[in-house]
């Protein structure tokens, strides 16, 4: 396949890009500052030259879209919300003004889109969307409501001869330095890595190669179209996922931290608690349904295999687990 990843150059486009080019396709990146062979320097915004790599494309996967990790302030919350907004729209015009569209298009979206909530899971079905939720602060609203105008802005373009789905993620669990499970493991690892405001929050998840999987499943599912669920089928409180990262690094201690603790500890990394402190119970049931099968379903697992390539990348070898306070 031909495949264009516009907003290619962060952590899941990376993953993405390394297992696609891999397996032998052909892989463009769209990006604002290209540095690197196959990168197609673009706006985000605007229609220009880079909308001729698509045309003829077998597979769009859009992912740009400003990072989550910053501080919510007003400037920041609009930030993501135009450059999510503004790249789909501008990658729909692209798609319908092509001579030979892409078969696919996959918007990236994301599980956030759920309402916080700590009993029953998510799934596409009967799953409930967030909104103004009580007891929740005001704000995590918004986050919901970047998420519908993403998925909205590619429902609404007008490319009939492509099939849109819309990629609803969890966290993307990844080695690479600088992702999200770097930065966990790194807490761990200091010893920061307990229950954060009590732990009950739940964690959704998925592997870095499961995501990949997922990706080329629905890329060759012509029968799935809209919103699906990218999460491992297994997500659990905050508790128990950091007390399983800690036992596969071999962290004897998790210091626990309260709300306000979490507060100091964002405001400082310049990032906001909503990504410790929302509740995101979110099963892949349309996967599940149409017969893909995670290779990385349980997080303990799934966390054993993520520490051995961090070791390996790092070259320091392998330390037995062992047994950590929850």
């Amino acid at each position: 396949m031909k495949v264009v990843i516009p907003g290619g150059t962060g952590q899941v486009g990376t993953v993405l890009r390394r297992a696609l080019s891999a397996a032998g396709h052909e892989v463009v990146v769209l990006t604002r500052r290209p540095t690197r062979r196959g990168e197609v320097p673009w706006d985000g915004r605007t229609l220009g030259p880079w909308a001729d790599v698509i045309d003829g494309s077998d597979l769009v996967v859009n992912l740009a879209g400003r990072s989550v990790s910053c501080r919510y302030t007003a400037p920041n919350l609009r930030a993501m919300m135009d450059s999510r907004v503004e790249s789909a729209r501008v990658v729909g015009e692209a798609i319908a003004a092509a001579a030979v569209p892409p078969r696919v298009w996959m918007q990236m979206s994301t599980a956030t889109i759920y309402a916080h909530r700590f009993d029953a899971a998510h799934d596409e079905r009967h799953g409930v969307l967030g909104g103004a939720e009580p007891g929740v602060p005001g704000y995590w609203a918004y986050s919901v409501d970047i998420a519908k105008a993403w998925e909205r802005e590619q429902e609404r373009a007008e490319t009939p001869g492509t099939r849109k789905v819309a990629l609803r993620s969890a966290m993307v669990m990844s080695p690479d330095p600088g992702g999200v499970f770097d930065v966990l493991l790194r807490l761990a690892r200091l010893g920061l890595g307990g229950p954060v405001a009590g732990g009950a929050q739940y964690v959704s998840w998925i592997h870095d190669r499961d995501f990949v999987r997922a990706v080329e499943f629905l890329a060759d599912r012509e029968d799935i179209a809209g919103p699906v669920n990218l999460a491992a089928p297994a997500p659990l409180p905050h508790r128990l996922f950091m007390h399983a990262l800690r036992t596969a690094w071999g962290v004897p201690v998790g210091l626990p931290a309260t709300g306000w603790m979490a507060e100091i500890g964002a405001f400082a990394l310049r990032s906001d608690t909503e990504l410790l402190l929302k509740s995101r119970r979110v099963v892949p049931g349309r996967l599940l349904d149409a017969g893909f099968t995670f290779d990385h379903p349980e997080w303990r697992p799934a966390a054993d295999d993520l520490v051995r390539r961090v070791r390996d990348r790092r070259g320091t070898g392998v330390r037995r687990p062992v047994a950590t306070a929850g």
